[in-house]
C-alpha cells in the first residue's frame, strides 16, 4: 500500500493579466498571472511524494476558469479546490517599458483571509509545508500571519512581492515601505524578495539579512534578475532538516538551528535563457524561481542544489509564453504555448 502523499499548502491570488508591450504585436495578451506561475513551478519541481493544496480565494467571475487551471496540474491534490467568493476577481494590466521594467494597474476585490476563515480550512487541509506569495498584497495581514506562524508546525516560505506595493486610486501599483519589518520576518522560515522590494524594507541586503535572521528567518534570498541571487543563511542551515522541531503553540522566533557560527552568504549567478535578449517573456520568473527553490528544499535538497534548480527553472520560464502549459514546459515536455 503506497504511503500517503505529503502536502504543500499555497496561499496567494489568481490574477487575470492583460499584458501590453511584451510582444511586437499591437494587440494585448490576456492570460493567467499571479499565483498561476508559482503553481506551475511547484507542479514541475515537486517530487512524486508531494501534492498541492490551494488555500486560495477566487472571484466568482473567473472561478470556473481558475478551477480548470488548478485541476490541470499533475500534482493537484484530488480532494482540494479553490474557494469561490462573491467578488470580482483581481485583474492586472501590465505595461512593459523594458524587459525588466513594467507598470501595473490592479482592479478587482477578492478579500484576504481572516484567521477565523483560514484556520478551519488549514485544519482540514492537513498540509506539511506552506508556500505564501503576496500577489495582491492583502492575502494576510500581520495579526493573521502571526497566528498562522504560531499554530502551524511545518516550514513556511514567503515571497513578499506585493506586500511592499500600494494601490493608487487609478489602480497603479507603487512602491511603499513595509512597516513592522522584523515582525513580518518573524513569521517565516524562508524569505524571498527582489532588489526593489528589499529597498522598501532596509537600506541594503546586509541590513535586511541582519533583521530577518535575528527575527527567525533561516534563509533570506534577494533575487537580482539576470545577475542571479544572493542568499544569507543562518548558522547551521543547509537544508530543511536543520530547522528545529516545533511542538505545540509557539510564539517565539524559530530560525536557524541554534548553532553558533558565521552567517553564510554568496552570490549565485543566474542561468541564461536560450533566447535572444528581448525575445523572452520575463513574466512570472520570480514566482517560478521561488516555487522551484522551495519545492526542492522540501524534497530534501541542500541549499545550493535548490538554488541551482531555481535558476534553471527561471531561465526556462523566460522561454515560454504565459502560465498555461508552463508546468509541462518546465519539466521538459511538449507545450502548446
Amino acid at each position: 500500500m503506497p504511503l500517503p502523499k505529503r502536502r504543500v499548502g499555497v496561499i496567494g491570488t489568481f490574477v487575470w493579466d492583460v499584458i501590453y508591450g511584451r510582444d511586437a504585436r499591437s494587440v494585448p495578451i490576456e492570460e493567467w498571472g499571479g499565483i498561476s506561475y508559482a503553481l506551475a513551478g511547484l507542479d514541475a519541481a515537486l517530487s512524486d511524494d508531494w501534492e498541492i493544496v490551494p488555500l486560495i480565494k477566487v472571484g466568482s467571475d473567473l472561478a470556473m476558469r481558475a478551477q480548470t487551471f488548478f485541476r490541470s496540474l499533475r500534482r493537484a491534490a484530488p480532494d482540494a479546490a479553490l474557494v469561490e467568493v462573491e467578488a470580482p476577481n483581481q485583474r492586472v494590466e501590465l505595461h512593459y517599458h523594458t524587459e525588466d521594467r513594467r507598470s501595473e494597474f490592479l482592479s478587482g476585490g477578492v478579500p484576504g483571509w481572516s484567521w477565523a476563515g483560514l484556520k478551519p480550512l488549514l485544519d482540514l487541509a492537513h498540509v506539511d509545508a506552506l508556500y505564501v506569495n503576496f500577489l495582491s498584497g492583502w492575502e494576510l495581514d500581520l495579526p493573521t500571519m502571526r497566528l498562522l506562524r504560531q499554530h502551524f508546525r511545518g516550514p513556511i516560505y514567503c515571497d513578499l512581492h506585493m506586500k511592499v506595493m500600494a494601490v493608487q486610486p487609478d489602480g497603479l501599483r507603487t512602491p511603499e515601505p513595509l512597516p513592522n519589518v522584523a515582525e513580518w520576518c518573524g513569521c517565516f522560515d524562508l524569505l524571498q524578495v527582489n532588489e526593489d522590494e528589499m529597498a522598501m524594507m532596509a537600506p541594503d541586503p546586509m541590513a535586511l539579512s541582519a533583521t530577518a535572521l535575528a527575527a527567525g528567518v533561516s534563509c533570506l534570498v534577494v533575487t537580482l534578475a539576470k545577475r542571479g541571487a544572493v542568499y544569507f543563511a543562518a548558522p547551521g542551515f543547509d537544508r530543511l532538516d536543520n530547522l528545529p522541531r516545533r511542538t505545540g503553540l509557539s510564539t517565539s522566533p524559530r530560525g536557524g538551528t541554534g548553532a553558533l557560527g558565521p552567517v553564510r552568504t554568496a552570490l549565485v549567478p543566474a542561468e541564461h535563457a536560450r533566447v535572444p535578449d528581448g525575445a523572452g517573456d520575463p513574466t512570472g520568473c520570480g514566482d517560478v524561481w521561488g516555487a522551484t527553490y522551495f519545492s526542492r528544499l522540501i524534497a530534501g535538497d541542500r541549499l545550493g542544489e535548490a538554488l541551482s534548480a531555481a535558476h534553471r527553472a527561471a531561465a526556462r520560464n523566460v522561454e515560454h509564453r504565459g502560465a498555461t502549459g508552463l508546468a509541462n514546459f518546465l519539466r521538459g515536455e511538449l507545450s502548446l504555448r
